[in-house]
């Protein structure tokens, strides 16, 4: 007697070959005020989103990246969301430089708050949010704003760019020294929101400004979150600037960035960025500088654990001579998360006597977390001095052996071998508030489990 033996077949999933988009509409779209700049902008911005396509890992700039994974269902905050969600750590709206802030403006989801005093900043300083600045300052916002972004550079630069709902405007005339640093803080706080943010610094001739950025959110959500970050840059002819900038979203976090630095003659921009968070971050960072005599430096501190994914590519343009351009990037990891950098260096024809340097450093800390490193060099001058490196590498067993030796533990040697290692990006950073924040970072990441 035979058993007869039934078979089911269940249907196969069908497994995406790439992020098949989001379901933003047109009607989503930022309307703007009665100057009708931020409505032409943010229409130009859609025109831009509806034309290009969504990245895949067949386009070299995302070959390490796969977006497949990313939700398509996010719902835009509501008018004061942020009401009903989690409140801002406080220790996020201390000063990270100085001893207070020249003034601070926080997006909200659904909301915006001003904190300081109009006489703090120095006259013909403008430190707003876009709507008050398009409706106040047609002249100086007009000017400033997309000019060193544009929307079209990127699938989500121009989705960011249609429906950042409000922004921060910074305008220092010429010769004006801003000497108290002034803050803006993003706090992507809610599950299945898109959060969209933009930055916007315009320094003229001979003006000087420390600013901090931070974008911020809780760990712990159960549903994806999505931000969309433009930060644009204008240092003219002369200028400093002191750019601080942080990302600590939290570990749902999927974040997509565009920002650029444009440099003129002899300006000087020291650009400080810091990550932390997110779920997967991919980031484009360029320094371009456009005047002969321009210069500056970009330092990156990374520390990732878990699943998480820091993609940063980073581009150091040189377009006009006697430039000089400065990075280095460092970063540790643990667990089975990973880092990309990609770096170029780019000399224009006409850039003569460039000065270019670029250097990424990875400390692997566990068997599974990996660090993709990837520097590269595109010189059409013949009279130039450019160099770049990379390393990946574990932990020296002779250093923490060495330490074991004078009676320190096994954990407290490691965390002393990293923390030596991270020496060189602190050392690049002339604010303790920072380099406290960056230490805490390095302390949490090492006792997580």
């Amino acid at each position: 007697m035979t058993t007869k033996k039934v078979v089911t077949r269940t249907q196969r999933t069908r497994r995406r070959t790439q992020f098949e988009g989001f379901n933003f509409t047109r009607e989503m779209v930022v309307p703007g005020d009665g100057s009708g700049i931020l409505a032409d902008f943010h229409a130009r911005a859609w025109d831009a989103f509806e034309k290009l396509s969504y990245p895949t890992t067949k386009d070299e700039p995302w070959r390490r990246t796969d977006i497949r994974g990313l939700d398509s269902d996010f719902q835009l905050p509501a008018l004061d969301a942020y009401l009903d969600l989690p409140a801002i750590p406080s220790r996020l709206l201390k000063p990270l430089v100085g001893d207070q802030h020249g003034g601070q403006i926080t997006l909200l989801p659904g909301g915006m708050e001003k904190n300081f005093e109009p006489e703090s900043v120095p006259k013909g300083v403008i430190f707003t949010d876009f709507e008050t600045a398009s409706r106040a300052y047609p002249k100086e916002f007009g000017k400033a704003l997309g000019q060193i972004v544009d929307p079209a550079e990127g699938k989500f630069a121009a989705l960011t760019a249609a429906l950042a709902p409000n922004g921060v405007f910074v305008y220092v005339p010429r010769g004006v020294q801003v000497k108290e640093p002034l803050h803006s803080l993003v706090w992507a706080a809610g599950e299945s929101l898109a959060h969209f943010s933009h930055l916007v610094i315009w320094l003229e001739e001979g003006a000087e400004l420390t600013y901090v950025h931070e974008v911020a959110s809780p760990n712990g959500a159960q549903a994806q979150t999505l931000h969309g970050g433009i930060v644009e840059l204008y240092v003219g002819a002369g200028a400093n600037l002191r750019f601080v900038e942080l990302q600590s979203l939290g570990d749902a976090v999927w974040n997509f960035t565009h920002e650029r630095a444009r440099v003129e003659q002899d300006g000087n921009v020291d650009w400080i960025f810091g990550a932390i968070g997110t779920r997967l971050t991919k980031n484009f960072s360029d320094l371009d500088l456009a005047g002969k005599g321009a210069n500056g430096r970009m330092s990156g501190f990374y520390f990732t654990d878990g699943q998480q994914l820091l993609d940063h590519d980073t581009q150091q343009n040189h377009f006009a001579p006697h430039t000089t351009s400065d990075l280095l990037f460092k970063g540790a990891l643990k667990g089975e998360s990973r880092s990309v950098w990609q770096g170029m260096i780019y000399v224009a024809p006409d850039a003569q006597q460039t000065d270019g340097y670029q250097a990424n450093r990875n400390l692997i800390l566990s068997n599974n977390a990996r660090a993709d490193s990837i520097p590269g060099l595109e010189i059409l001058a013949d009279d130039v001095r450019c160099t770049h490196g990379a390393t990946v590498g574990k932990i020296d067993p002779d250093l923490v052996f060495y330490l074991r030796s004078r009676g320190i533990p096994n954990e407290q040697a490691e965390r002393l071998v990293v923390e030596g290692f991270f020496d060189p990006i602190m050392q690049r950073i002339p604010f303790d508030g920072v380099r406290n924040r960056f230490q805490e970072a390095i302390q949490e990441k090492m006792d997580a489990q």
